[in-house]
């Protein structure tokens, strides 16, 4: 049988048995794509077979499963087979821009990157010239997707302006915020935009230099980025004029707030600097620097390609573009989905991701990673962008949603604030050092049934808030005043069990 299978090689699918099921096809004599996910991770192995009418999808593919897939020459009435791969609902409702190559075909084959679209926005770039780079950039009203929400193009036009004699590029790949993949997914599954990203940056600031500040914990995303790297030089995409490096963290989270991430860099030890002056000005070595994250720098080419009208027309209000959503916790359908902003939590949590895995209520959603705020069921129309989470007394950070039952605790929800940011704080400014590992004491007792603590709470997260140095002490306060907030009934004496 001459067929081509695509089994993905991204860690989430390796993580449930992909790389045997691409051993088991090989071996039958099959030609096997390694691709990256799709982000339909309830289906992963998610195997699609090339046909005359499209790429039908099979499920959950196990080795042992090969053999019979083969025998019923891959029928669309397989037991596994969920048809057309562009057909499932779950990617026809996106809007995918960022990710639009992620999971269609080898990640490491730049000519397939060529092909689909890719080095348009580069050439587009090199025509328009970097100034008008940073008009287009700045028109577009792309944010930073790493969690401030900062203009990117003002950024940019900040470091344009600056005079050095040296300029960097920094990519912030220390994704390390607790429900969160999408930085993963995509240099696993299209690293060739990324670097695209990168160099339309280099070229609009006038920036040489570029780093990758990846997590250590992305062993498979190392590999495929230093190859994609190799590729890109090979090529000729890089070098005349700007190069990128790849560097590993060593798993520090404050790391992926910028100036510890620069420290970093530098060979020191990962601790917040104060600000001003900001790296904008005085970045990496003390010159003029573009902090980024991933899906930042990866949305450029897109809007150099396409046009700022374009990108622009997408979303509402101030959060133009496409937002992508990471969907984990008690969820039936956990995985990523890219689509304007403006869609409420209620239609990713129900609609998307088909309400809780184990059937029971939502009590409670996390959205923006381990400091983000705990919303009710209640809030669950709250749409998705800045400024309306912000007005609920949330954030959107790097779209990281966690979905909880109604069996969770959440006083423990809010302890797990305070001992996560004691474990991973720089320890640079007080507040935050200390407070944090007085916060789980203060925890401790009122689990313990001593109710009159819960001021005590207050008055600790209130100091949190307004001393702390860095968004991470100044934040950490957010999800135990909103679980206090919305859920009192889980805080002080009699308080219910959840869990």
């Amino acid at each position: 049988m001459s067929v081509r299978v695509f089994v993905p090689g991204d860690a989430a699918s390796r993580s449930v048995g992909a790389e045997a099921v691409a051993r088991a096809f090989a071996a039958a004599g099959v030609e096997v794509v390694r691709n990256g996910s799709r982000g339909l991770l309830w289906l992963e192995p998610l195997v699609e077979v090339e046909t005359a009418s499209g790429r039908i999808g099979f499920r959950n593919v196990r080795a042992a499963d090969v053999a019979g897939l083969l025998a019923a020459g891959f029928a669309a009435s397989h037991a596994l087979a969920v048809g057309a791969v562009e057909a499932l609902p779950w990617l026809r409702r996106q809007r995918r821009l960022t990710f639009a190559r992620v999971g269609v075909d080898d990640p490491l084959s730049l000519a397939a990157y060529r092909a689909q679209g890719g080095l348009v926005g580069l050439a587009a770039a090199r025509a328009m010239g970097p100034a008008a780079v940073v008009d287009a950039v700045v028109a577009s009203g792309l944010r930073g997707r790493g969690g401030a929400g900062f203009p990117t193009g003002v950024k940019w036009r900040t470091v344009a302006g600056a005079v050095a004699d040296q300029k960097y590029i920094v990519c912030n790949a220390d994704e390390g915020d607790s429900g969160t993949f999408a930085d993963r997914m995509l240099m696993e599954g299209d690293p060739f935009v990324l670097i695209e990203g990168m160099a339309i940056a280099g070229l609009a600031v006038g920036a040489t230099q570029g780093v990758i500040y990846l997590r250590s914990e992305y062993p498979q995303a190392e590999r495929v980025m230093r190859a994609a790297l190799a590729v890109a030089r090979a090529e000729g995409v890089l070098g005349g004029g700007f190069d990128i490096e790849l560097r590993m963290g060593a798993g520090s989270y404050i790391c992926g707030e910028e100036t510890a991430l620069l420290e970093s860099l530098e060979g020191r030890r990962g601790v917040v600097r104060a600000k001003p002056p900001l790296p904008a000005l005085a970045g990496l070595f003390g010159k003029p620097t573009v902090v980024n994250n991933v899906l930042s720098l990866a949305a450029v080419p897109w809007i150099l390609a396409h046009g700022a009208e374009a990108y622009a027309a997408l979303g509402t209000g101030r959060s133009r573009g496409t937002l992508v959503v990471q969907l984990a916790g008690n969820v039936k359908q956990g995985g990523l989905f890219e689509l304007p902003f403006g869609i409420s939590l209620r239609e990713v949590v129900d609609g998307i991701g088909g309400g809780t895995r184990s059937g029971r209520p939502v009590r409670a959603v996390q959205v923006g990673g381990p400091l983000g705020a705990y919303l009710p069921a209640s809030l669950l129309d709250t749409p998705l962008d800045y400024e309306a989470l912000a007005g609920v007394g949330g954030m959107l950070g790097h779209g990281g949603i966690v979905v909880f039952d109604d069996t969770v605790d959440m006083a423990k929800q809010a302890r797990f604030a305070f001992e996560f940011c004691a474990k991973e704080s720089c320890g640079k400014c007080t507040p935050c050092r200390i407070g944090a590992v007085r916060g789980v004491e203060v925890m401790d007792r009122i689990m313990a049934g001593q109710a009159g603590e819960i001021a005590v709470l207050e008055d600790l997260a209130a100091l949190m808030t307004d001393a702390s140095l860095c968004a991470m002490g100044g934040l950490t306060p957010l999800p135990v005043l909103s679980a206090l907030k919305h859920f009192p009934q889980d805080f002080g004496a009699g308080r219910v069990a959840w869990g």
